[in-house]
């Protein structure tokens, strides 16, 4: 429950004691401009705090601990669920969470949150490394948004994402302690000092091993992209409380404690890449060429329904025969990696020989010219923009992602389009990462009334349903659950999951001010309150938070 207006004016004179008065923002008109991320949610908050320190974090955890009082963390606020808006406070990552550490051997890299992924990746570049996670809005989203939301992309898929890659982290807890799970000293200390919570999470871990049936689910569940609710996993995969830990915080939001700073195991960045897109007759045909493309050296195959490629079609330098498609073509947007040239051309030869007999209308062949690789990635990168520049004024674009197994990825891009056509989205395409099974479906919406309003319900009724009862897919791909799914998460995951998941945020955070809402909601229609009305006027207020998708 939110505290009385008072609690916040003495909560704002203890801050002063640490954290200059121009970084306790109060005023009404700077409040609302951080009311909202790049979701579709607006909740004002009381008061936003700009933290440049671990000290200041630690100062400002206890002393909401201690009034009550809510608290929300945003890096970028490129987030897309809403998990980055509050309406108590919002602490802000100032200027001082930037540190870019690379090892000696370049296969470790330590980062402050305040880091922009684009930017890590740009100073590994040279050491033809990357970090794993590769979100579109890699050049915008921060690495404590990236990690705390297990954000991935076109190419991370399930291997290369924020849990894979950890090597350890910095994470300030509910109660202001800070643990390094990468310095002895201080997991020996934490195991001393938390030792009943240490307790706790390894028998909750061992509960869930010794249920074979729950295990097995979360593994399966694991298998393509899932972001739903807590990090089941590591309560399977690991047995050490710290690592357990550590590797919960991954994708919880905020909801469980602050990552301070993080180290990534690196990947490698191939210097040698080729690109091709391919177009099938039907979606059918797509999908069944998408099966044998995950047995191939592939880095990315991206999904374009008919929708979508008819929203670009007329750009400047696509292709004409795009016009002329029928009405069920799809493409698939493949690309491939190598370390050398000779490495490269076997990787195309194969890829090439096991889309034999999978007949394609029409090919734009495999270049390793950069410039026409980025011309056939315009395309796709085009799609989210494409549609926010036709929408009507007072509506916002929504884009969703879900995740299926690969070889029901046609069936379930049926249902879509069918779900479209029953809730009058006549604007929505699909795109997405297919070699994980993973779609985006992008439409348009007007939250001013309330049938619109119930339009957009009614039609999330009926996507979860469909992902969760006909496919066994997961409600969230890559977004994080945010607010528009906290209310589904039982629903995906039944009662018992749920219930852990329960569990893991009352042992976290015992009081619920950790980011309440996010994750774990009781409010069945928590995703269709505090929507963000979008009247003319406040295009004048409303400042672009640079969510990365219209490059």
């Amino acid at each position: 429950m939110k505290p009385d207006a008072s609690v916040y004016g003495t909560l704002h004179e203890q801050l002063l004691e640490r954290i200059p008065s121009q970084r306790l923002i109060r005023d009404p008109l700077r409040l609302l401009a951080y009311g909202t991320d790049a979701s579709f949610y607006r909740l004002i908050p009381e008061m936003v705090v700009r933290v440049e320190n671990e000290a200041e974090v630690t100062f400002l955890v206890q002393r909401c601990e201690a009034l009550g009082v809510p608290v929300t963390f945003r890096a970028a606020g490129t987030s897309l669920s809403g998990q980055a808006i509050s309406d108590s406070v919002l602490a802000l990552l100032g200027d001082g969470w930037d540190d870019i550490l690379i090892s000696d051997d370049a296969l470790k890299v330590t980062l402050g949150p305040g880091v922009v992924g684009g930017d890590a990746n740009k100073a590994l570049a040279p050491l033809q490394k990357k970090i794993g996670p590769d979100p579109a809005s890699i050049n915008a989203a921060k690495i404590g948004g990236i990690a705390a939301n297990n954000a991935s992309g076109m190419c991370c898929g399930t291997a290369h994402n924020s849990y894979q890659t950890l090597a350890g982290m910095r994470v300030i807890l509910a109660d202001g302690t800070l643990l390094d799970s990468r310095d002895p000293a201080s997991r020996e200390a934490f195991l001393e000092s938390h030792k009943d919570f240490c307790q706790k999470l390894e028998a909750l871990g061992q509960k869930v091993r010794d249920d074979r049936g729950l295990t097995n689910r979360i593994r399966h569940k694991y298998k393509i992209k899932n972001t739903t609710g807590y990090s089941l996993n590591a309560l399977v995969d690991y047995q050490d409380p710290i690592a357990i830990l550590e590797h919960l915080m991954i994708g919880s939001e905020g909801t469980l404690g602050f990552i301070s700073e993080i180290t990534y195991h690196t990947v490698p960045d191939h210097p040698h890449k080729a690109t091709a897109m391919l177009f099938f007759e039907t979606v059918e045909q797509a999908a069944l060429a998408v099966v044998e493309l995950k047995k191939s050296p592939v880095a990315a195959v991206e999904l374009i329904d008919r929708a979508g490629l008819r929203a670009v079609q007329d750009k400047p330098s696509m292709p004409s025969f795009i016009r002329s498609l029928g009405d069920h073509a799809t493409a698939l947007l493949v690309e491939t990696w190598a370390e050398n040239a000779e490495a490269l051309d076997q990787s195309i030869a194969k890829i090439q020989h096991n889309l034999k007999g999978h007949d394609r209308v029409q090919e734009l062949a495999f270049s390793t010219d950069p410039q026409k690789c980025a011309q056939l990635w315009t395309i796709r990168k085009g799609l989210f923009p494409s549609v926010g520049a036709v929408r009507e004024t007072g509506t916002t674009v929504i884009i969703e992602d879900v995740a299926y197994p690969i070889e029901q990825l046609a069936a379930a891009t049926n249902e879509l389009h069918r779900l479209f056509e029953k809730h009058g989205y006549d604007e929505a395409i699909i795109f997405g990462h297919a070699l994980e099974g993973n779609l985006h479906f992008v439409f348009t919406q007007d939250f001013g009334t309330v049938a619109e309003i119930e339009r957009y319900r009614l039609f999330m009724d009926d996507v979860c349903e469909s992902v969760v009862h006909r496919y066994d897919g997961s409600l969230k791909a890559e977004h994080g659950t945010g607010r528009n799914m906290a209310p589904f998460v039982e629903m995906e995951w039944g009662p018992e999951a749920y219930g852990l998941m329960v569990e893991i945020k009352t042992l976290f955070d015992p009081k619920g001010l950790l980011n309440p809402g996010v994750i774990l909601n009781n409010d069945p229609n928590a995703h269709v309150k505090d929507l963000k009305p979008l009247p003319p006027a406040e295009t004048v207020i409303d400042k672009c938070i640079e969510c990365g998708f219209c490059e």
